[in-house]
């Protein structure tokens, strides 16, 4: 369970509304070819269904599926949502004043709706919370990565809190646990690609630069199809037992899954991770459900093991340096049963 004020509930119940404006390069086919085409959660019969009981509005009116489609309409509907995966519903409050709440992210609870999950997600958990206030997140976390994450309660502080993760000014601090003796210390500085070799689409892969650092991150040098995004990541060894080291991760640029990917490609793949670990084709079978008890010995994890331990940043009511921290979680501690006692301090 996270640290701090604890706050477990049952999962909100809102209801899921979709509202967009139909761009250029949608125009033209009829309504219902296009949420067919668009949104393949839903069979054409579902569609159907959905437009016959008028749940569907193009530009405020009920929507007829035969209705062919112009540049600016817009189209808006709500639905119920259906079953969900179950996550932990329970996240640690370890600070809140007037612009800021700090919250201590369960491993297996999404940020944000997508996909799937809506209203189990912290998103949700956090508008149940505010209510009609104003609250935005000001950083992110994957599905499966535990740790801190920063919550804005107006839009200046907000603002404030994105130009700093923006600009790199946010000292972040994570905790992984991965398989193999880790170096005392690795700077990896490189690019992030997609891996053309592995089945599974999302999955990225690095590339150590073999020249200097690039002036600008963005600079695009390597001779790829895929430019790739330019990243540097600090890596120190924490501590090690029984095949596993616990390794501190100090990124200098904010990349999708850059310190996964990272750490794969050097040779050191995240404990629980099932698309960056010991085997991605255990990522297809969790997908298609066919994980075995084997995989799972492999993995050694449920989950990614993955946390954001701390964060150092300038508070927006007054530019103070403020810091935030979280204790390694129970299962990743687990992993590594000698660890002293502080192994984050």
């Amino acid at each position: 369970m996270p640290a701090g004020d604890e706050h477990s509930m049952t999962a909100p119940a809102f209801t899921r509304r979709v509202s967009l404006a139909i761009q250029r390069e949608q125009a033209g086919p009829a309504l219902l070819e296009f949420l067919c085409g668009r949104f393949t959660y839903n069979s054409r019969e579902e569609w159907l269904r959905n437009l016959a009981a008028g749940q569907l509005r193009l530009n405020g009116a009920v929507a007829d599926g035969a209705a062919v489609l112009a540049v600016g309409d817009r189209l808006e509907y709500a639905f119920e949502a259906g079953p969900e995966p179950e996550v932990c519903l329970e996240y640690g409050v370890l600070h809140e004043d007037e612009l800021l709440l700090v919250v201590n992210k369960p491993a297996n609870l999404p940020c944000h709706p997508g996909g799937c999950f809506f209203n189990h997600t912290l998103w949700a958990l956090l508008k149940q919370r505010f209510g009609e206030a104003f609250f935005a997140l000001a950083n992110r976390l994957d599905r499966e990565t535990s740790g801190l994450l920063v919550v804005a309660k107006s839009p200046a502080a907000v603002r404030h809190l994105q130009r700093q993760f923006a600009q790199h000014a946010v000292e972040k601090r994570y905790l992984a646990v991965v398989e193999g003796f880790f170096p005392d210390t690795l700077e990896a500085a490189g690019w992030l690609l997609r891996d053309t070799a592995c089945e599974v689409r999302k999955k990225r892969k690095f590339i150590p630069s073999v020249g200097s650092v690039p002036e600008h991150e963005t600079r695009n040098t390597q001779p790829e199809t895929d430019p790739g995004e330019w990243c540097e990541t600090v890596f120190r060894r924490v501590a090690e037992t029984g095949g596993l080291s616990l390794v501190e991760a100090l990124p200098k640029t904010g990349r999708l899954h850059q310190i996964r990917a990272t750490l794969c490609s050097l040779g050191f793949p995240l404990a629980g991770d099932k698309i960056y670990g010991v085997d991605p084709e255990i990522f297809i079978r969790y997908c298609d459900g066919s994980m075995t008890d084997g995989d799972r010995r492999r993995l050694r994890l449920g989950r990614q093991a993955l946390h954001a331990a701390s964060l150092q940043l300038r508070h927006p009511a007054d530019n103070r340096p403020v810091g935030f921290a979280a204790p390694l979680p129970d299962d990743m501690r687990l992993l590594l049963p000698s660890l002293p006692e502080k192994p984050d301090a």
